[in-house]
């Protein structure tokens, strides 16, 4: 009864599962981030270990102070970005209060330790890159973005692999940022699956337990489609290399 109540038109349930389809694609871009900041960070250049920190701090807060902090930086009178949009010459945005942008406004401030945290698998990936493997395809031509694509990022499979699965797992359990930046609204339009299933099953809304189990079974399925899928192609990987 409450898998056909989740199918049978819950509109609570539809904005949260395409939520969570936006959360899913959007996020992954963090993996493309780290890559590239921890190619900048594994150069040889004066100051690099304070560079690190800089980018390694979004990792360590709490994501809870990283909503709020995200909260006053788009608050529409005094936050920065609008400061910064006011230097432009474009006008106040309420992103936060506007449905149609205040998923993006959350899912962007997700996306500052997420991005972080991928950077530094990436880091620990490279310092494991064989040097030999890249001095010999300097000798044969490769440089810039063949150098990348064919030398150095079928190194760092594993390191993209757990940057994939933890990204998808931080997607779809982004409950934190919701609660403290928007607590679901406007109007509803910010709920996730994890946010919905909360309400549903621990808020005022009513302790119905079966109807959060039943959205936390779609929330696992999703993840498991994901992940089942990443891993699947990698055991393919290394069937055709043996």
């Amino acid at each position: 009864a409450n898998y056909e109540r989740l199918l049978g038109g819950d509109r609570k349930f539809e904005t949260s599962f395409w939520n969570n389809v936006k959360w899913l694609v959007l996020y992954l871009l963090a993996i493309p981030g780290g890559l590239f900041i921890a190619l900048f960070l594994n150069q040889t250049v004066r100051g690099i270990r304070l560079y690190k920190s800089l980018f390694f701090f979004p990792f360590v807060v709490s994501q809870v102070v990283v909503g709020l902090v995200f909260s006053w930086f788009y608050l529409p009178k005094e936050g920065l970005l609008n400061a910064v949009l006011a230097v432009f010459g474009m006008g106040p945005v309420n992103i936060l209060g506007d449905p149609t942008l205040a998923t993006y406004g959350i899912i962007a401030a997700g996306l500052w330790p997420q991005t972080a945290y991928c950077m530094i698998l990436y880091l620990t990936g490279l310092n494991a890159v064989d040097p030999e493997q890249v001095e010999a395809a300097r000798l044969d031509g490769a440089k810039g973005w063949r150098m990348l694509w064919f030398v150095i990022l079928p190194q760092l499979k594993p390191a993209t692999f757990i940057a994939f699965v933890v990204t998808i797992i931080g997607a779809l359990r982004s409950f934190d940022f919701i609660a403290v930046m928007t607590n679901g609204g406007p109007f509803g339009s910010t709920r996730v699956l994890s946010f919905h299933m909360f309400e549903e099953s621990l808020s005022e809304f009513g302790f119905r337990m079966g109807y959060g189990a039943a959205i936390a079974v779609v929330l696992f399925a999703l993840m498991l489609l994901f992940i089942g899928y990443f891993l699947w192609s990698m055991y393919q990987d290394e069937k055709g290399a043996h």
